[in-house]
């Protein structure tokens, strides 16, 4: 299943403002000044094309996203979506999601964290490269306010179980809590274009949601 290749983006559409690189980011950082109004925040790591940043930024208005993708010519088509699309809410940034909540995200700042499809990296000397560490964990419990949700999902059945182990070795997050899927009413109607061609090639999803605990 290979990947298809991308679109030629319209030159005549600025995206610059819906784009920039986490290494231009400096602390004390402000996730909010991304945005035209302060709102309730929900970040993806790995957000590929982005299509779960679009759909849900035109869903829920009333609240803000940000899209982080490493790989540049995602992270830039991603980015040319939403200003297409004129989204507001919505912005991408360009670069290590790691270093954004290790070094950069404030504490409590985010409603909900997504972390869809990330790449299971086998080979025990790549372990390191996963998104889901202990390291990654902690920033994470950390950004979460009160009551905030963390949504997990992977098509790796075995990378499934050995997260659900670290979440409750590294967190006092509750979960995991199951999620089951509803049927898709259309061609498009996915959270990602990786859950689109995994549900219409019928493999196995695995996901879970894992919840803060309210002081």
């Amino acid at each position: 299943m290979g990947r298809r290749s991308l679109p030629k983006l319209d030159a005549a559409i600025d995206f610059s403002n819906h784009i920039t690189e986490v290494d231009d980011l400096q602390a004390p950082f402000c996730p909010q000044s991304l945005f035209a109004q302060s709102a309730d925040l929900e970040i993806e790591i790995g957000s590929g094309k982005g299509l779960f940043v679009l759909n849900e930024s035109g869903k829920i208005p009333e609240r803000n996203f940000i899209g982080n993708e490493i790989a540049h010519k995602y992270c830039r088509f991603a980015a040319y979506r939403l200003a297409k699309a004129e989204r507001t809410n919505a912005h991408m940034l360009r670069g290590d999601g790691l270093k954004f909540f290790r070094e950069l995200l404030p504490d409590h700042c985010a409603v909900a964290v997504h972390v869809y499809f990330p790449d299971p990296w086998w080979k025990e000397r790549h372990r390191r490269r996963r998104v889901m560490q202990p390291g990654f964990i902690q920033d994470l419990e950390r950004v979460l306010v009160p009551g905030g949700i963390f949504h997990f999902w992977t098509d790796v059945e075995q990378y499934f179980e050995e997260t659900c182990e670290l979440m409750k070795e590294h967190s006092d997050l509750e979960g995991p809590f199951a999620v089951k899927p509803s049927p898709a009413e259309h061609d498009m109607d996915y959270r990602t274009h990786f859950e689109r061609r995994m549900r219409k090639n019928d493999h196995d999803v695995f996901r879970a949601q894992f919840k803060k605990l309210i002081a």
